[in-house]
Parts: structure tokens; C-alpha cells; sequence
């Protein structure tokens, strides 16, 4: 028996939740054949013309080498695991560079509204720039910075522990084997050995996506805080609270609810912007997809890889965002 107060559905076409069902039940199955047909036809083509389809290809050995990542992978392995590879490459920058693009956005943006001038004019003049160029540009831009003019790998620049040379940049890893200890990396008669090594292409497709969609972050953050009413920050100064703890402990918090929702977009963007990662030879999903395109040929089996794998990943970003937006969300009793 239905809740009281709640409106029954039903299938029934008298009733308007009924037609809506059968109408979204009607063209949902007209999606799937109309779906079903076009593989058939372009089958049938692939097949006309002896293309071969289908993805049997995935279990096959791939034949080629991946440079970096944390997924252990040989030649010899399958595309399957190839894919896994660029998978486990695609979320690692996508979700550092969300983390610190927050991080940054939200410095930026709160920044913008200092009462100190310098600081108020610095945050606007990087996110007017940032915003105006190319990620494209940028990407390349800081990789060409990384690789020519950086000094060679045996004469690293030296930043406290971390060692930055044109070979990219190696820093302290953590280590369980006997306890928590940390690895740091060591320069040799051979060059730096030891801790975790970055590559330039990761170091350059992860600072261009941290910079670039910091300087969105921050015109979201700003207008997030503004959107907040006057009275809330007279409340915090008349409870004794600085401007930085007003900032912190009043006006972020209120203003998170207008934030998420554009934030989402900022997020789902990054992680699509990474596909640009082919550009700068990082091994993504959309590079290994490249790859084994040129490898079997099939082409349109690969670009479905690729569509899933970022329809997947953004869907689960935007329900997790979605479930924090109803958390912080006001709710009126």
C-alpha cells in the first residue's frame, strides 16, 4: 500500500505516472532495436568488405610496451590488460588532478576576494589568463618547459628531498616492508635511483589540468561565497570570529551548496580534458586505444572502449557528487 499522500503508479494509461512509464518504456525499446539494427548494418559492412569486427582481438597478445603506470604489463600480455594499463593512467591524473585543482581553485577564488590588494589582483590575473588559454597550449607549453629546459638528468635540480631534471621529477615514497619508512631517492654515478619517479608527461598533463581547471574552480568558488547573504558574515564578526575564520567556518560551508553542482562539471570536464594525454605521449586509455588501433585495425571496437571507460567513470563521479550535494544541501523543516 502506497505511503499516504504519495500519488499510486501504476501502468494504467488513465493515469498520468502510467502514460509516462509506457511512453519511457516505448522509447527505451525503440533505442535498442534502433541500436541493434545499426550493429547489424555496420557488421554487415565491416564484413562486406573483409574488415574484421567483434572483440575477440581483447584476449589476443598486444605486442607493444607501455611506458609508465602502476598496472604491471609486458608485451606479451593481452589487450585486455593493455586497456586495464591506460585505465589505471587515465584515473590516476584525473583524480590527483581534482584533488589539487580544488585545492588551488579554492585558494584562488577566496584569494580573489581578499581585502589585500596584491593578493586580490594576483588571483585575478591567473585566473584571466589560465581561463584564456588553449589547454592544448598549456599542455604543451609546460611540457616543452619540462623536456628542453630543465637541466639533465645528471645534474637534477635539487627541492629538499625531490630531484627535477628533464628525466622528470623523483620524490620520496613511502614504504611498509619494515614499518612506515620512506624511500627517498638517491643520486648515483648513474643518476637518481630510488623513491617514486613522475615523468615529464605525467608531470605536464597533470600540472596543465590542475592549472587550468583551478582557474574555473575559483571563478565557481568566488561566486559560490557571494552568493552567501551579507548578514551571514555580520553574524561571524559579531560572534568575535577573524575574516579567515569567518571565511572558513561560516561563508565556505554555506556556500558549498551552490558550489557542488558546478564543481560536478569542472570534475567531469578534467577527467575528459585527460584524453589529451595522446598528445603529449602519456599512455592513457585513448593512447592504448591509438595504439591498438594501429596494431588490429578495428577500429570502431577500440573507440567504444574508449566511450565507456569516460561514460563510466564520469557516471560514477557525477552520482558521488550528487549524494554529497544532497548531504550539504539545506534542507527546510
Amino acid at each position: 500500500m502506497s505511503p499516504p499522500g504519495r500519488p499510486r503508479t501504476s501502468l494504467s494509461w488513465s493515469t498520468r505516472s502510467g502514460r509516462a512509464l509506457i511512453v519511457q518504456g516505448a522509447l527505451l525499446a525503440l533505442l535498442a532495436v534502433g541500436a541493434l539494427a545499426l550493429w547489424r548494418n555496420v557488421e554487415g559492412a565491416l564484413a562486406a568488405r573483409q574488415i574484421r569486427s567483434g572483440f575477440g582481438f581483447i584476449t589476443e597478445p598486444a605486442g607493444f610496451d607501455i611506458g609508465e603506470g602502476p598496472v604491471p604489463y609486458t608485451p606479451r600480455d593481452s589487450y585486455l590488460l593493455a586497456f586495464a594499463a591506460g585505465v589505471a593512467n587515465t584515473l590516476r591524473v584525473s583524480l590527483l588532478g581534482v584533488v589539487l585543482a580544488t585545492l588551488l581553485g579554492t585558494l584562488i577564488g577566496v584569494g580573489r576576494l581578499s581585502r589585500n590588494l596584491l593578493v586580490r589582483a594576483g588571483c585575478t590575473a591567473y585566473v584571466e589568463v589560465l581561463r584564456n588559454i588553449p589547454l592544448i597550449i598549456l599542455l604543451f607549453g609546460i611540457y616543452l618547459v619540462l623536456t628542453e629546459l630543465l637541466p639533465d638528468a645528471m645534474e637534477p635540480v635539487v627541492l629538499g628531498g625531490a630531484y627535477l631534471s628533464k628525466g622528470g621529477l623523483q620524490v620520496p615514497l613511502p614504504s611498509w616492508d619494515h614499518g612506515w619508512a620512506l624511500e627517498r631517492p638517491e643520486m648515483g654515478p648513474f643518476g637518481v635511483s630510488g623513491g617514486l619517479s613522475l615523468t615529464p608527461e605525467f608531470l605536464a598533463l597533470l600540472l596543465g589540468l590542475t592549472l587550468s581547471t583551478a582557474a574555473s574552480i575559483a571563478e565557481i568558488v568566488r561566486s559560490g561565497v557571494l552568493a552567501v547573504p551579507n548578514g551571514q558574515t555580520e553574524a561571524a564578526a559579531a560572534l568575535g570570529l577573524t575574516p579567515r575564520q569567518g571565511t572558513r567556518l561560516v561563508l565556505l560551508p554555506q556556500a558549498l551548496r551552490i558550489i557542488v553542482p558546478p564543481m560536478t562539471s569542472q570534475f567531469l570536464n578534467l577527467t575528459k580534458n585527460s584524453s589529451l594525454a595522446v598528445a603529449i605521449g602519456y599512455p592513457d586509455v585513448v593512447s592504448i586505444a591509438n595504439t591498438a588501433i594501429n596494431q588490429n585495425g578495428q577500429a570502431l571496437e577500440c573507440i567504444l572502449v574508449i566511450m565507456a571507460v569516460y561514460l563510466s567513470i564520469n557516471l560514477v563521479t557525477a552520482l558521488l557528487m550528487n549524494l554529497y550535494g544532497r548531504r550539504v544541501a539545506l534542507v527546510e523543516r
